[in-house]
């Protein structure tokens, strides 16, 4: 095994470790003031918001499919990575510049940056999934990149019940939503919404706005980017698992 494999499987690991370890104090204590908040928001609100949200992403993910890089399957997971990083960098400084720009506009600009904000990460997100190999027309890649996204931005409890079915994505494949229509909005807008509302809030304050829209679509950006690779390299992992115990049961010894 080479040293740049090692260093996956480190970071791997680390990431895997944080995925799966229960929620600590301020974690619970957030979501619970958060479940409060969106109880007392009137049900209609609810559904207006959801069918929103549903939307723009639907338009993003049919629209993110039409341009991506093309993968090498002759590279080393270590310069595909390469590759991987600079679009992440790429995408981090796009994010950075549109949240300064919004953010300097106060209220308005700022209502204007959630559907700007959106597009970036998602369009990211296809770009990555391409240069790992994934074929992002395909229906259940598109979920698996709704689940990344999910993933990203959610509390610790809602990340203990993801990583699952990253973990083992091939035998939830079965049980998936048949539609995109069938996916869950609701919990989907409800944790996106509720992980960057602190993050994104004083970005709506005239003065301050342009600096912390910045720097919060930089962090965020970068934060999706991180677990986008790490959720493919889980893939591959697994992938790579199967492929040996196939060999071994077709060439016992």
């Amino acid at each position: 095994m080479d040293s740049y494999q090692h260093y996956v499987d480190a970071e791997l690991g680390l990431w895997l470790y944080e995925m799966k370890k229960p929620p600590g104090l301020f974690s619970r204590l957030t979501h619970g003031v958060q479940g409060k908040i969106n109880r007392v928001i009137p049900e209609k609100v609810h559904r207006v918001i959801t069918t929103a949200i549903e939307n723009m992403v639907k338009a993003v993910i049919t629209g993110s499919s039409w341009i991506v890089p093309k993968s090498d399957p002759m590279l080393l997971l270590k310069d595909s990575e390469m590759r991987v990083r600079e679009r992440i960098k790429w995408y981090r400084n796009t994010a950075s510049a549109e949240g300064a720009l919004t953010g300097a506009g106060g209220i308005l600009l700022g209502f204007a940056d959630f559907p700007a904000f959106l597009t970036i990460k998602m369009k990211m997100l296809f770009d990555i999934a391409a240069l790992y190999g994934a074929n992002t027309k395909d229906y259940h890649e598109r979920l698996f990149l709704l689940y990344i996204f999910q993933l990203s931005f959610s509390d610790q409890n809602r990340r203990n019940e993801l990583i699952g079915l990253i973990e083992n994505w091939n035998s939830f494949k079965s049980d998936l939503p048949k539609e995109i229509g069938d996916f869950d909005w609701r919990t989907f807008q409800l944790d996106y919404r509720d992980y960057i509302d602190l993050a994104k809030l004083a970005q709506l304050i005239p003065i301050i706005g342009a600096g912390v829209g910045a720097i919060a679509n930089y962090r965020l950006t970068e934060h999706l980017g991180r677990f986008a690779m790490n959720a493919y390299r889980l893939r591959i992992l697994k992938c790579n698992q199967v492929a040996i115990e196939t060999e071994k049961q077709n060439n016992p010894e």
